[in-house]
């Protein structure tokens, strides 16, 4: 049986305990805050919230309208349905030993938490700045699309006419507001944006498969061979994006009823959702369609070809309502991966990686109230540098979602696929430590496994990224976009070795979140049966 590590009471290293706070102050170091402030407010969310609100990151209707078309248009790969089919059962392997991590640590900095309990507090440090940049890159590249489609939505059915970065720094303000309220609250909100999604992608779905396109049910694009062609690697990086969110069901487990069990549980649950059911549509997109036009198709239509499909089958009133909770959908994963920046950066200033005063909790809402705020800012900060600079002269209009979505959508996927494989060593490293046996072999089998495919998607990935761009050999882009996670990563790296100099009280909580207090509070605690002596 694999043993948990709170059972290792003085193991040396960095996995040694400290009974003395730092004093309070900026990065670095740990203030001495109460409690409940320094703790996420447990028992909020049960299974069925934590799925929901899993499942609203990955946003299934602005991925088979996003992202699926833009894997067609962009990178031309016919196979797209066997990729999610191949990519899942690589998320069900890496979620075996990350499950399994995830009953031992309870932690809202899950990724960097996880890594630094393998793998040390130096390494949890990089990868809790590549869990920022990668978790913010994901949200500001949603930011993108949501004002293109909310502009659109005003000029087609109100005649009015304002520009993309309008209705996003509006979005902006009000996805911070919503960030700062009760988690419970927000989960309700995401799961009836979440259902409606899905029921309109399965009524479409349904009306692609009953009248397919000229090469009818045709199961072409679940033949290898085509996933032939340059732009592979990236359509990789898009279909992790479409699988992002399950990962992030442990970084809820604080605030969980019961996170040995809950967190597992819905994180297989989400995987298995949305391998089956985007490997499904994007294999009737092709359907309707047929596979040997879908590329064709997709680039003529752009991201207005799912409304293309549905119009002549389902009606210009279904299509309507497609493009509003399209709107709603893009909306409910902006708020989702909102709230995961915001507790990532509560978990790192709790344990000064950030500033001390992130890792306080709001008393009303027990909601992560600056970590959301920090967010807010730096969202309104991005969104407004692309709208200041972003002046299209070509006149067309989609390039903020071609520049921010993409990009950012890339990057950030990019820097998951980083933190995936580091986590599956970092399983490994945490429990062989720990002596698992034989009977754990499998466990640790598939994290391997795991970490090797994760890998091999992560050179593609790297090596494909100017496909994205449409950059020339050579082009800046293609190495300063993943560029930004390598940065975060050193920087990461030299503030965790530098903690490690100077601070090694704070460096040996890294990872810790609040148990490191509880300890701290046990051990400052006189036992009843050996009286404090007056001195």
């Amino acid at each position: 049986m694999l043993t948990s590590s709170t059972g290792n009471k003085s193991k040396p290293g960095r996995t040694g305990r400290t009974s003395r706070a730092a004093s309070p102050g900026g990065p670095g170091e740990i203030s001495t805050f109460k409690g409940q402030e320094r703790a996420l407010r447990a028992g909020r969310i049960g299974t069925a919230g934590l799925l929901l609100s899993v499942l609203a990151a990955s946003a299934p209707l602005m991925v088979v309208a996003g992202v699926m078309v833009t894997t067609y248009q962009v990178m031309g790969i016919v196979g797209q349905p066997l990729l999610f089919v191949i990519l899942g059962a690589v998320m069900a392997l890496f979620s075996v030993g990350y499950a399994e991590m995830s009953r031992h640590v309870h932690n809202a900095g899950a990724f960097y938490a996880y890594i630094a309990r393998g793998l040390g507090g130096t390494a949890g440090a990089g990868a809790s700045f590549v869990a920022l940049a990668a978790y913010s890159a994901l949200q500001f590249g949603i930011y993108g699309i949501f004002g293109f489609e909310v502009t659109g939505l005003l000029g087609r059915h109100f005649g009015v006419t304002v520009s993309w970065w309008v209705p996003a720094l509006l979005g902006v303000a009000l996805i911070g507001a919503l960030g700062a309220l009760k988690i419970d609250l927000n989960a309700k909100v995401l799961g009836v944006l979440l259902a409606a999604e899905v029921v309109l992608i399965a009524v479409f779905d349904i009306a692609f498969a009953a009248e397919p396109g000229p090469q009818g049910l045709s199961l072409h694009a679940f033949d290898p061979a085509t996933l032939g062609g340059a732009g592979l690697g990236t359509a990789l990086c898009f279909a992790v994006a479409a699988f992002v969110g399950f990962e992030q069901a442990p970084v809820y487990a604080e605030e969980t009823s019961r996170p040995q069990t809950v967190v597992a549980r819905v994180m297989f649950l989400a995987v298995g959702f949305v391998a089956v059911f985007f490997a499904l549509s994007s294999w009737l997109i092709g359907v309707a369609t047929g596979p040997d036009h879908v590329v064709a198709t997709a680039a003529k239509e752009g991201p207005g070809l799912i409304f293309a499909l549905t119009g002549p089958r389902l009606g210009g009133t279904f299509t309507d309502l497609l493009h509003l909770f399209f709107v709603t959908g893009i909306f409910a994963s902006m708020l989702s991966f909102h709230n995961v920046v915001a507790r990532y950066a509560f978990a790192m200033g709790r344990e000064g990686l950030l500033p001390a005063a992130l890792g306080r909790t709001a008393r009303s809402s027990g909601a992560p109230a600056l970590g959301s705020l920090l967010q807010s800012v730096i969202s309104l900060l991005v969104v407004g540098a692309f709208a200041l600079t972003d002046r299209h002269p070509d006149g067309d209009p989609t390039t903020p979602v071609l520049k921010l979505f993409a990009w950012g959508g890339n990057v950030g996927a990019l820097g998951v696929i980083v933190l995936m494989a580091t986590a599956s060593v970092a399983v490994i490293a945490f429990f062989v430590r720990r002596g698992a046996g034989r009977a754990q072999a499998g466990r640790l089998l598939a994290a391997g496994l795991a970490a090797l495919a994760l890998l091999t998607v992560l050179v593609y990935a790297v090596k494909d990224f100017g496909v994205l761009v449409s950059a020339e050999a050579g082009s800046a882009l293609t190495w300063v976009l993943p560029g930004v996670i390598g940065l975060a990563a050193v920087v990461g790296l030299g503030y965790g070795r530098v903690l490690r100099a100077r601070r090694p009280q704070v460096h040996a909580r890294i990872g810790l979140g609040n148990e490191a207090f509880q300890l701290e509070k046990a051990a400052s605690t006189p036992s009843p049966s050996s009286p404090r002596e007056e001195s």
